[in-house]
């Protein structure tokens, strides 16, 4: 038996479980993923992919590998930007937002590839890809140490990984409203327009378990990843890590 724990936000489980539960946490929201974020964020989180986007840096030919890529925000840029010549796949764990993202492109006339994957052991070749970006996933992650090795494993020398993630706000006096927006609001919001206020409440607790910047800089660091560093957005309530395979 798998006696080995980890936490399911604040609740610790069986490693075997967290997958479970994220993926019933997805299977509720995937239908209306967009709408909450943009609720959730008034929008903001369309500025942090695009900033995402600018320092990927992509160009004509390069193949792509879009982690936890939901609906599709970051693969349909990183599609135009790579051309025909190139590849981008998204991937997620979860067939219903990955469903969801296939549709959404689809109907907007993007071809892509698309797969189902476990960011912790990623089932494509060594030194596959330029890029692996992975937006708001990692959290949901049980063993984020195996996926940071998984991506750096498949990416290429000279290949660059990109995490957008919540992180760990930096403004101290305006930490107990965010706790406050987080704890009580969100999980309000969730009920109104999914009629699912657990998950939401999952989202703030996961966010409170994840690795600050620095811890996930140094795990980073501890798998091979090189030239690491990290930008704080909208006070470091998100912050993009970037690393290289060098």
């Amino acid at each position: 038996m798998d006696s080995e724990k980890t936490h399911f936000g604040f609740t610790q489980v069986p490693n075997k479980e967290k997958v479970k539960k994220v993926a019933e946490v997805f299977d509720s929201v995937a239908t209306r993923y967009d709408l909450m974020n943009d609720l959730m964020s008034c929008g903001v989180h369309r500025l942090w992919k695009r900033f995402t986007i600018a320092l990927a840096g992509v160009k004509s030919g390069q193949r792509v590998l879009d982690l936890a890529g939901g609906t599709g925000d970051l693969a349909i840029k990183f599609a135009d930007k790579v051309g025909p010549e190139g590849e981008v796949i998204l991937a997620d764990i979860n067939a219903s937002m990955l469903q969801v993202g296939r549709e959404r492109l689809l109907n907007e006339g993007v071809l892509i590839n698309y797969a189902q994957v476990n960011a912790e052991n990623l089932p494509f070749a060594k030194n596959s890809f330029d890029l692996i970006t992975i937006a708001f996933g990692l959290r949901n992650v049980t063993d984020k140490d195996a996926a940071l090795a998984s991506m750096y494993r498949v990416l290429k020398p000279g290949g660059k990984v990109l995490i957008l993630e919540f992180s760990e706000l930096k403004i101290r006096p305006l930490k107990p409203f965010y706790d406050i927006y987080s704890f009580k609001i969100l999980p309000l919001i969730g009920k109104i327009v999914t009629k699912d206020s657990d998950s939401y409440r999952y989202l703030a607790e996961s966010i409170r378990m994840h690795p600050n910047q620095e811890n996930l800089l140094k795990r980073m660091e501890a798998v091979g990843f090189e030239r690491c560093d990290y930008n704080n957005l909208t006070g470091g309530v998100v912050a993009v890590h970037r690393g290289y395979k060098l």
